[in-house]
């Protein structure tokens, strides 16, 4: 199984970002390995001023990473920027703060949220406000459909390792009809079991008529240090689509989020 060596974190010098680099540092620890790629994307680059800014940061955190910080700047939009950052680096997970939705007036806005909906590797969403750094407990949120990529479960397996996490799985129903175990479950648990092997605890079947509530309150109660969602194979049976889904959680979860593919 190939390990996360390449970690890009979108970085403007904002708390948020901030908070995503420490982060981003605190997981990848002693490993001599991994490498931080920052990035700075922008329209208006004062070059010697983020020389300066770069330094700083680099100072900071010499002592806790093997390896020096990286730097990359580039000129244009965010997502579009970003996606040749990952493309061109060979990024294996993106690290990225957010303020979450009730820092601005339209609750839809969000770089963070729209771009994971765009990332072609796995993006680990990171509340402004979380303070503790613990991976123990991860809630995988699954649908009632069959998981379409097998693949995506390998990338979960890769954080599951490192950190020696127990990934529990979770289904919520907003619709009392579609309660219940089915033959797509029990696809995905043989699936699950191959895949996670030790590392997969359980599955738990809930019922709420507010998908997003029922996740954030299940995963606070259990105190899950993670929420890890499918983006681009869940919900497609009634629920919320992929896309609103994905927004609202990473909008409104205090926990981080793991957007897989």
């Amino acid at each position: 199984m190939e390990k996360i060596s390449t970690i890009l974190v979108p970085f403007d010098f904002s708390d948020t970002a901030k908070a995503a680099l420490e982060y981003a540092v605190t997981f990848v620890g002693d490993n001599k390995n991994m490498d931080i790629h920052l990035a700075y994307v922008t329209r208006k680059p004062d070059l010697s001023e983020l020389k300066k800014a770069f330094a700083v940061e680099q100072e900071k955190y010499k002592k806790r990473l093997k390896r020096p910080l990286k730097w990359i700047t580039s000129w244009g939009s965010l997502q579009e920027s970003l996606i040749k950052i990952e493309e061109n680096r060979n990024i294996d997970l993106v690290i990225m703060g957010t303020s979450g939705a009730f820092a601005h007036k339209d609750p839809s806005f969000s770089n963070t949220s729209k771009f994971v909906l765009e990332s072609q590797v796995p993006v680990l969403v990171i509340p402004k406000n979380r303070k503790e750094f613990q991976i123990k407990n991860i809630a995988l949120v699954l649908g009632k459909e069959e998981i379409d990529d097998k693949k995506v479960l390998e990338n979960l397996l890769k954080i599951a390792n490192k950190f020696n996490a127990k990934v529990h799985v979770l289904t919520i129903e907003n619709t009392s009809d579609m309660y219940g175990y089915s033959q797509a479950d029990q696809k995905n648990e043989n699936l699950l079991e191959y895949y996670l092997e030790s590392f997969y605890s359980d599955h738990t079947f809930l019922e709420n008529p507010d998908v997003v509530k029922g996740i954030l309150a299940h995963a606070i109660e259990k105190e899950m240090d993670m929420i890890a969602i499918l983006p681009r194979n869940h919900a497609k049976r009634g629920n919320p689509s992929e896309g609103r889904l994905t927004e609202l959680l990473t909008l409104q979860s205090p926990i981080p989020i793991l957007a897989l593919v």
